[in-house]
């Protein structure tokens, strides 16, 4: 009697190992019939098309739509089909410039840093995240915010914690004493500074390292002054022509890309002459700009979205800008758009960034619509938006373009946005890693 029962114990616990085990190694299919697809928006998109994504990744694409009992599973393995044959399907959106953390429509929102913790600052960074999943964009860089939060965030998407775009981070924005980036307009001594500030090629090199031992994946410095700094000092060059080059190859001899923020021309040439890998805004590019930027292969990222939102914000009556912010944002704003004109008729290379932050994810689906009034053809606009974008980021192997064996990042349109730009402005499905947005 007790070696039966030994016996139907032993048993039962392999019957639980053995549905445990199952149930671990299970595989979640799903079959997305596209009516249209486009794979690649460097190529033309293809009609009836099926997209079979097993877990987090495309395991293959067929012309036709595929049924279930093609698919070849096994004991505890899933299998779904999503209808989306009456619409555009393509490649999750990519924003080469964000800021997840910031709440800027608030007129209150230059307090945060005094009464809201890190926590509390947290927690608000989380639905931003979810609003920008669900605007379409599946990747972001995330070029400057608070360095505990934005790297929490990263990590919490990355392991299912949390539902939002994959992220690569900046954490804090390197900035010269008194700079863009540094914190102008409070009292003295109010705020410290902290470790991303710096003067001078070795506190240069010192700061990257930091940022790099912080776990930042990029570089972002402030090759100019801003717009959005509660400083009157203007929009060109702040840091000197050293002190941009000892940032940047300090930056690749460890192997991160780095993106320059920089409005005004000297500072914009003076970037691409040290070698970064982007430039952010360009307001005030010129002709050598454009060949600078050629010759070394450099992305322009010109974020209209932010511009068109400063300006009007910046000519309202009870404008939350300063006076300093109010005298930048009317100019600068307007130049933006036409040093993104500029640039795209001489063929440089544009990545998409829209540089908004806080409730302003969902408007920045805006940004599509103002590359194509700024001149740019809507099959370029969609390659700025994906396939460059990956490049820029250097995750052209696992996201960009829909092929086998790469993340499951989509977005579904009800129109074919090369023929109608505006359909970007309302999405209609969004999956990230395999995982539908909701």
């Amino acid at each position: 009697m007790l070696r039966i029962k030994k016996l139907c114990l032993n048993t039962l616990m392999f019957s639980v190992c053995l549905s445990l085990s199952v149930s671990l190694f299970a595989s979640e299919y799903k079959i997305i019939h596209a009516g249209t697809l486009l794979f690649d928006a460097r190529d033309k998109p293809l009609n009836t098309q099926s997209v079979i994504v097993k877990d987090s990744e495309i395991l293959e694409i067929k012309s036709g739509y595929s049924a279930k009992s093609d698919i070849n599973i096994t004991d505890g393995d899933t299998v779904s089909v999503i209808d989306l044959s009456e619409h555009f399907v393509m490649a999750g959106l990519i924003d080469a410039h964000v800021h997840i953390t910031g709440d800027s429509d608030r007129r209150d929102s230059r307090l945060d840093i005094l009464y809201k913790s890190e926590a509390e600052r947290a927690v608000m960074a989380v639905p931003n995240a979810r609003n920008k999943l669900l605007a379409g964009y599946t990747t972001i860089r995330n070029v400057g915010g608070d360095r505990n939060i934005v790297i929490g965030l990263r990590d919490g998407i990355k392991n299912g914690a949390i539902h939002g775009p994959r992220m690569l981070v900046a954490t804090d924005s390197i900035s010269p004493t008194g700079g863009h980036g540094d914190t102008n307009g409070y009292k003295p001594g109010l705020i410290e500074s902290g470790s991303s500030i710096c003067d001078g090629i070795g506190d240069c090199q010192r700061a990257v390292r930091q940022q790099i031992k912080n776990g930042a994946d990029l570089i972002k410095y402030v090759a100019t002054g801003g717009v959005m700094s509660n400083i009157a000092a203007g929009v060109d060059q702040q840091f000197s022509d050293e002190e941009q080059r000892a940032i940047v190859a300090t930056a690749h001899s460890m192997g991160r890309k780095v993106a320059a923020h920089a409005h005004g021309t000297n500072g914009i040439n003076a970037a691409l002459r040290a070698g970064v890998d982007s430039i952010e805004h360009g307001s005030y590019l010129n002709d050598e700009s454009i060949e600078l930027f050629k010759e070394s292969g450099a992305y322009l990222v010109p974020t209209l979205s932010v511009a068109e939102w400063a300006v009007k914000e910046a000519a309202k009556p009870d404008t939350q800008f300063p006076p300093s912010v109010v005298a930048k944002a009317s100019v600068v704003g307007v130049q933006t758009i036409k040093g993104l004109s500029q640039a795209y008729k001489a063929g440089v290379k544009i990545a998409l960034g829209t540089d908004f932050s806080g409730d302003k994810h969902m408007a920045s689906k805006r940004e599509m619509v103002l590359l194509k009034s700024a001149g740019m053809a809507e099959k370029d606009i969609l390659i700025a938006a994906t396939v460059n974008g990956a490049d820029l980021l250097g995750l052209s192997e696992e996201i960009g373009t829909l092929e086998m064996g790469k993340s499951a990042d989509m977005v579904a349109y009800t129109e074919n946005p090369l023929e109608n730009i505006d359909t970007m402005l309302d999405p209609t499905f969004v999956m990230a890693r395999g995982r539908i947005a909701e």
